[in-house]
């Protein structure tokens, strides 16, 4: 259903452009879900670099399943590399995966996936979803702006071939600007296991966290290791949900079952709209984080570090500084069962 073994190589993306000015939801047959009518599908062995992908969606999703189109789309298989490429005015810029029950002859999720140099802007929703088992694959070296849900995402879901072994495993975002998410997520992992996030800026977000490591969206579960280092948050956090959700600049949500392995270190984090970590409520757990070398600088309405009322878990910190919190620098609410273990330098 898709291309593959093919190259497609632009003039650069100032050069080459491609453009449509039929709406996605008025494409008719080629308007499949999460397959836009720009762009590529692409089922393996695909290299596209230096050229521009403009969209013509004007809206989020709508009845019938209508939506506003995707830039780049499909398994992705193996050997897949894209570099260089503006996508712009799109319902996602990327979304890397098909459910295995869509065509299960042709079920080949990515492995080894690259993307570098991409410029994603104004988007509805994702800048770049990796699921579906998406493995192996990283997005480096590339820029994020006005995206209308996460910038950049592992979605570890369930709707794979073997969800013993179709986990999203050892994906790797490094060295991103992520800036101005006008909803949801800087970066985001929900479920998996060995991916990591390194070496981002993430500045302004509107509602959500800078990084959002989560159990919501029914993910297959997190084991082994999740690494987060060597970031810098900036004004990051905010409300959502009628302002009933206050989120932290970096946000761990065990909504539904637990978070394990998280490791949080060379991290920092700037004038906070909240709290600049913060443990939320909900049905999981999260033991054992380790949280070291992190500054946490002025969290404007809320705490340095913050565990929930609900929340469970515990986390040790070592050599972490916290300044300027408006609500004290630790503070772990009335009924929590989350423990915090600061006696480590910090």
């Amino acid at each position: 259903m898709g291309i593959s073994n093919v190259t497609i190589r632009g003039a650069g993306m100032w050069y080459s452009q491609l453009y449509t000015l039929t709406q996605p939801q008025d494409a008719h047959g080629i308007n499949h879900p999460h397959e836009g009518n720009f762009g590529f599908d692409i089922d393996g062995n695909t290299q596209i670099s230096d050229i521009a992908i403009f969209g013509s969606g004007r809206i989020r999703g709508g009845d019938g399943n209508a939506e506003g189109g995707v830039g780049l789309n499909g398994r992705f298989g193996k050997n897949s590399k894209i570099s260089n490429v503006w996508i712009e005015h799109s319902n996602v810029g990327v979304w890397v995966g098909r459910d295995y029950d869509n065509i299960p002859d042709l079920w080949g999720p990515a492995d080894g996936l690259q993307f570098s140099g991409m410029r994603i802007r104004d988007t509805y929703a994702d800048g770049i979803n990796f699921t579906n088992g998406t493995r192996n694959s990283q997005v480096f070296n590339s820029s994020f702006r006005t995206t209308g849900d996460d910038s950049l995402a592992v979605w570890a879901n369930k709707y794979v071939k073997n969800q013993s072994v179709d986990i999203g495993h050892d994906n790797h975002f490094v060295n991103n600007t992520v800036q101005l998410p006008w909803r949801a997520n800087g970066i985001a992992i929900y479920g998996g296991y060995g991916n990591t996030i390194e070496n981002n800026l993430v500045y302004d977000t509107m509602n959500y966290p800078g990084i959002m490591l989560a159990t919501d969206h029914d993910p297959l579960p997190f084991s082994g290791q999740t690494l987060i280092a060597n970031n810098a948050l900036y004004r990051t956090g905010g409300a959502f949900w009628g302002e009933a959700q206050e989120f932290g600049a970096i946000t761990l949500f065990a909504s539904t079952r637990d978070i394990t392995g998280v490791n949080i270190r060379d991290t920092e984090i700037h004038d906070s709209t909240y709290d600049g970590i913060q443990f939320k409520t909900g049905g999981g757990s999260m033991p054992g984080v380790a949280i070291s070398n992190v500054t946490i600088d002025k969290s404007d309405n809320g705490a340095g570090i913050r565990a929930q009322g609900g929340a469970r878990g515990s986390a040790t910190l070592t050599n972490v500084s916290i300044t300027g919190s408006a609500d004290g620098d630790i503070l772990v609410e009335p009924g929590s069962q989350f423990v915090i273990d600061a006696s480590a330098g910090s």
